[in-house]
């Protein structure tokens, strides 16, 4: 198996594969990580480090070839080969490739994986670690850059060859959800879909949702928007403004980062328009959507429209659409319509998917 993962600078891929890597081990899968990136200074050792892009185009250029090059006769020793590079660069030589199609298709990847992160982690990180300038509506261009980029490069090398997007998320979990896309491959692909925003405050709510999270984690490979939360930051940027701040705080990586109120206000836009598109493509990608209203403190579902979106999207992409509906009131007839089977709970929920052998063993 050979997998080829992106993601834009600030997701710290080498770590998080190196993980994958482990975790495949303790399986009994020798997996054989390549990084792009640090092959090529190590093929350089003249230049400094954070200064490869500083050179000249062309020998940019060469030194990724000569790179790509030992990884494919090394892709045809290993047992399982992982590459870690860039779709797409932006920098002072604005926006180019990072890859050549030529020695992409000589790989023969069966996998594209563009790993993703939050914005505010992708700020955390080239903040505390790297000496690149950028802003936060850098950071959401460069991500959508990433993932366009390297779905365009699967597509365009083969068409049959799957391409995820993968938010990496704060945890561990999601090491697993790898795991599983490259080794699982009969296993089903779940979107899991619950009301964010509107219940941001319901800690007793956020318990249900995330009980539901947890449950459908240890069953399938899933597809979780929770583990890029970001649809917050424009209701923090309105507090600050009613407290007459101007700056926003919230938590990052273990820590609290002060963000420029001006440059949150800039990215609101691009925040709902990417949700938007990133949940479908999540939704397209995979084999069925699970979605679960809790119940509000009053009694009512907690459905949002949102969520209601999902669902069509799903039934029109003629996915399996499931839901978790745990209020007593009836749900609508925009969901039953649209909803392959209605659950009023979790546990029967799991022992339907466990009579029709979908879940892990």
């Amino acid at each position: 198996m050979i997998v080829v993962v992106t993601g834009m600078v600030g997701v710290d891929k080498k770590s998080y594969l190196q993980r994958v890597c482990q975790f495949a081990a303790e399986r009994d899968k020798e997996v054989l990580l390549c990084n792009v990136g640090e092959a090529m200074y190590a093929e350089a050792p003249d230049i400094p480090d954070g200064k490869i892009l500083d050179i000249p185009m062309k020998r940019l250029n060469s030194l990724r070839r000569s790179v790509f090059k030992d990884i494919i006769v090394k892709a045809d020793k290993a047992p399982n080969l992982i590459v870690n590079t860039h779709a797409t660069f932006r920098w002072r030589h604005g926006l180019f490739p990072a890859v050549d199609f030529d020695q992409m298709r000589q790989l023969g990847a069966d996998m594209y994986i563009c790993l993703i992160d939050g914005v505010i982690a992708l700020h955390t990180r080239l903040t505390g670690e790297h000496s690149i300038e950028h802003s936060l509506k850098d950071l959401i261009v460069w991500r959508e850059e990433e993932i366009i980029g390297t779905e365009m490069l699967c597509k365009g090398i083969d068409e049959k060859v799957p391409f995820y997007c993968l938010a990496r998320g704060a945890g561990e979990e999601t090491i697993e959800t790898f795991y599983g896309l490259v080794f699982d491959g009969l296993i089903k692909k779940v979107y899991l879909g619950f009301p964010m925003t509107a219940v941001g405050d319901m800690e007793d709510v956020k318990k249900q949702i995330d009980d539901f999270r947890q449950s459908m984690k240890r069953l399938f490979i899933c597809f979780d928007p929770g583990d890029l939360e970001e649809s917050y930051l424009p209701y923090k940027a309105r507090q600050a403004v009613r407290k007459g701040l101007d700056f926003v705080e919230v938590p990052a990586l273990g820590q609290t980062v002060r963000l420029d109120l001006r440059q949150v206000q800039q990215i609101e836009r691009d925040i709902n328009s990417q949700i938007y598109a990133r949940d479908f493509m999540l939704i397209d990608q995979s084999d069925m959507i699970i979605s679960f209203i809790p119940t509000l403190p009053d009694g009512r579902a907690a459905i949002s429209s949102g969520v209601e979106r999902e669902l069509q999207h799903a039934h029109e992409a003629a996915k399996e659409v499931y839901v978790i509906w745990t209020a007593k009131q009836r749900p609508s007839v925009f969901i039953t319509q649209t909803a392959t089977k209605v659950f009023d709970n979790l546990t029967s929920t799991v022992e339907f998917f466990k009579k029709k052998r979908y879940i892990k063993k």
